[in-house]
Parts: C-alpha cells; structure tokens; sequence
C-alpha cells in the first residue's frame, strides 16, 4: 500500500475497487462517489453514483468483495435502487440526475436514510430516501431547508443549490435543547445573496435539524429542516475555493469523523476555475454537540497522488463519500477518483486528539 500522507491522521491507499464496465451503457460517463452501508447480513454494499451519457445518474448497488488480506478488492454488481423518476430529478433536456448518496443507518428511527443529489429543472437538491433493508427504498422527496421555525437569516435557502448532505446516525442535541437528528449539507450562496450573519462567501459546511419525536411520529418530518447554522468555514489554502462534505458521519472514542472535500484553483476574470484541485481532510466533532469542532486536519489527509485520481472525467479529483468502520481505530474511506473510478483508503486513528 502506497502512503497517501504524513498528516497526523494517517491514510494509505487500498487501490481501486470500481470502475466503469465498457460494456454497461449505464456506465459510459463513470462510476463515481459511492454510499456505504453495512446490511443486516454484515456485507458492505456500495451505493456508487453511476452515469450513463448525457450526464444521467442513477445510485447503483454492488456487494463489496475483500481480498486474503481483508481489504477491499472488488464488488459484484447488483443493479441500481434509484433512477431519475420524479419531477426534482429530472431535466428539460431529457436527462436527469440521482447522485452522490450518503447513506446512514440511524439508530433511532430502525431505518437507513440516503441524503442524495437530486439534479432537476432547478439544479442540485438535497432529496432523502429512506429503507430498512437496503435493497428496496422509499422516496420521501427534497428537504425544505426553510419552514416557520427559522428566518433568521433573512433567506429562503430552498433558492440555493445545495449538495453533499448526510445525517448524523445518533440524536443530538438540537439548537432549542430538543433531542434532534442532524443533518450535514453545503448550500451555495454568492456575494448578492449571502445570508444575514455570515461573512465568508465561499461554499461552506452548514448543520441542520429535525426533532427526533417529529420524525418518529411522521418520517417526512426528515425532510422539514431548522436550526441552520454554520459548521465551518474554508480556512486553509487547500480549501480556497469551497469546501463541502464528504463520509457519513461515524462516532469514534474521538467524537464524530468525517472526512470532507476541499477545492483549491484560480477563477479568471472569464469566471471558469481552472487548475482546480480537490483533496480530502477530516474532522472531530463533540458527540453531543456537533457545532463544536474538536480538530480540523490543517493540511489533506488525501490528495491526487496517482493515475486514477489525477485524469478522469474531471482531472485531480479525490472525493470522500463513504465510510466503514473495520474496528481498532481502522475506518476505510471509499471515495471518487477524478470522476471516473472508485478508490479505497485506510485511515488509522491516534489514540487521542492530535496535539
């Protein structure tokens, strides 16, 4: 294995474990930025983002195969659990988009919940899906990021495109002390309609919440989120652009991991990024109140380092989305390689919070 990093939290590549079959048409544009989740029958599946021309996606289902060495090496193609059917995942020009799920198994409610991209006539939405065995899924449509509860920020955060949304598998603490379910997202803002309080611009990582009693008594109450607020910012040079998150949520003796992306590039004055460079970093989050950041990697724990990752579909491109804790500190992270394949890596966790 090939060491990805000399950062505090030490990752080592595991290789490719998809890439598109030429001779699946549903695959002709890549496979890419996949869910994980365990299923009751202890076999890690994967939930790939998997496009066919003209930029259609659909979430496929494939069994994760390990080697002699208990690492990941392959998966076995099982078919597809959401395709473009409803109006929020369809285009005008006839394509449509289901894409770069997150998958959680939360606790309380006895059911996985997939955040995924629901790419329509209005551009990327966060839209949720909800299942107790993995196979077979329930629509429960986009989230209402606005509703009565919360104005304060004197926007309607439903006009924002919105992407890179997963929940938390545990309840938490909720802004109004209520036991809430929380969601991580990344709305997208501009200068002219930023929200009221917030300074930096850039595409950040925003918390929202659902009162776990609303959801037990009404599972679309998923989908009416409150108490938006901040998580963090971009802050480093590797993160210049935009930062969006990345891995579900896991709790760790640390906290709550995740690993999320970083974009760094230039944007001439023609407005189109160029040179742009995504990479990977982590954070550590209070258990019990996820507002409040434990460690932040300074620098990234992954970056476009070889072959794969460096030319695709979208050149120099890591892009964290999947997460499976093997135990003793070991979490592997499944992510998209340059919009084209799919990589594993392991990372390893200290004992205590780096210094």
């Amino acid at each position: 294995m090939e060491q990805a990093t000399a950062a505090p939290l030490e990752m080592q590549r595991l290789g490719v474990v998809m890439e598109p079959d030429p001779s699946i048409p549903e695959e002709a544009e890549g496979v890419l930025n996949p869910a994980t989740a365990r299923g009751s029958d202890g076999e890690l599946y994967l939930f790939p983002r998997v496009v066919a021309k003209g930029n259609y996606s659909r979430v496929g289902i494939a069994r994760v195969l390990f080697n002699d060495a208990g690492d990941p090496a392959g998966v076995e193609r099982l078919g597809y659990v959401l395709e473009p059917t409803e109006p929020y995942e369809l285009r005008p020009n006839g394509t449509g988009g289901c894409e770069d799920p997150r998958i959680t198994w939360v606790e309380p409610l006895g059911m996985y919940v997939m955040a995924y991209v629901a790419w329509g006539p209005g551009g990327p939405r966060v839209a949720l899906s909800v299942s107790k065995d993995l196979f077979t899924w329930q629509r429960l449509g986009p989230v209402d990021f606005v509703g009565s509860r919360d104005l304060s920020y004197g926007v309607d955060f439903d006009v924002y495109h919105n992407k890179d949304a997963a929940f938390f598998p545990r309840a938490v603490v909720g802004p109004d002390g209520r036991e809430s379910l929380c969601l991580l997202h990344r709305p997208v803002y501009h200068e002219d309609d930023v929200p009221h309080g917030v300074d930096d611009a850039r595409p950040s990582m925003w918390l929202s919440y659902c009162a776990l009693e609303d959801a037990k008594r009404d599972i679309m109450e998923l989908t009416r989120a409150f108490g938006h607020t901040v998580l963090i910012d971009p802050e480093y040079a590797w993160e210049d652009m935009h930062i969006g998150g990345g891995t579900q949520p896991l709790l760790t003796p640390l906290g709550w991991l995740l690993v999320y992306h970083g974009v760094e590039g230039e944007i001439p004055t023609d407005g189109r990024p160029k040179n742009v460079r995504y990479t990977a970093g982590a954070l550590l989050l209070d258990e019990r109140d996820p507002r409040r950041v434990l460690y932040r990697t300074p620098d990234p724990i992954l970056e476009p380092g070889i072959g794969e990752e460096v030319e695709g579909m979208v050149n120099n491109v890591v892009f964290p989305t999947g997460a499976d804790d093997r135990g003793q500190g070991r979490i592997d992270i499944y992510y998209g390689m340059a919009d084209s394949r799919i990589g594993a890596a392991r990372l390893q966790l200290p004992e205590s919070l780096p210094g």
